[in-house]
């Protein structure tokens, strides 16, 4: 098993992302080191994983693309709607 420091080295690198909505595939993202300290950071905040906080700036980064007219404020509203509704575009928690 890999050491810790070796892991830690690994994930400042190559990021794992669940991606929900194709059935709970996992792929290995490249992004770079900046980006996912500024993940880490906000996981740290959010009381999410560095994963969940990944996969939640791509959800919102996708539906925005989507609706550009929308701001974050808005989309959040919607993904929240969609979920109490129990729609299968909601964001998983």
């Amino acid at each position: 098993m890999p050491s810790p420091r070796l892991n830690r080295v690994y994930e400042t690198y190559m990021l794992r992302i669940v991606v929900s909505s194709i059935g709970n595939l996992m792929g290995i993202v490249k992004i770079d080191g900046a980006l996912h300290e500024e993940a880490r950071r906000a996981s740290t905040i959010m009381c999410r994983s560095i994963n969940a906080q990944a996969e939640f700036w791509m959800k919102i980064g996708m539906l925005a693309e989507a609706n550009p007219t929308l701001s974050f404020n808005q989309i959040v509203k919607m993904q929240r709607e969609a979920a109490q509704a129990g729609g299968p575009g909601a964001m998983a928690a």
